[in-house]
């Protein structure tokens, strides 16, 4: 069995993250399936969609890591065709990639103690994001 649904949200970008854990599991209970996985995806080639931490310090270490790894301030040949700026979202939401598939056990899941499920908006502006989430189980 599966069910599907969508979490909105609106995005400031420049690496904004949300934790979206509370939806996801929102989704878990409301589909009715006890186990199995459930898959979150982005949609779209400059977010991502990942596990962290969800601490001011830890967000702003990964912010920096990012910046540091695939910096913004830089000219990509992405820029130059299209021209519009956000050369380093794509390649930064290609590292970090656009989904992630989580199991869950008795309606709950397995995440850690201190593990959020995150959605990660590199673009170069605001956007809406819609995610889709799909639960596949018994």
């Amino acid at each position: 069995m599966h069910h599907t649904s969508t979490i909105e949200l609106n995005t400031r970008g420049f690496s904004d993250v949300i934790d979206i854990t509370g939806r996801v599991e929102s989704i878990v209970r409301e589909s009715g399936l006890t186990g199995g996985i459930v898959s979150v995806f982005v949609p779209g080639s400059t977010a991502s969609v990942t596990t962290i931490e969800y601490e001011s310090g830890v967000i702003e270490d990964l912010k920096e890591a990012i910046e540091k790894l695939i910096p913004s301030d830089r000219t990509y040949k992405h820029d130059r065709r299209w021209g519009d700026g956000n050369g380093f979202s794509h390649v930064r939401a290609a590292l970090l990639k656009p989904g992630l598939t989580i199991p869950f056990v008795s309606g709950k899941l397995t995440l850690g103690t201190w593990q959020q499920i995150v959605l990660v908006d590199f673009d170069n502006r605001p956007r809406m994001r819609r995610l889709v989430v799909q639960v596949v189980g018994e």
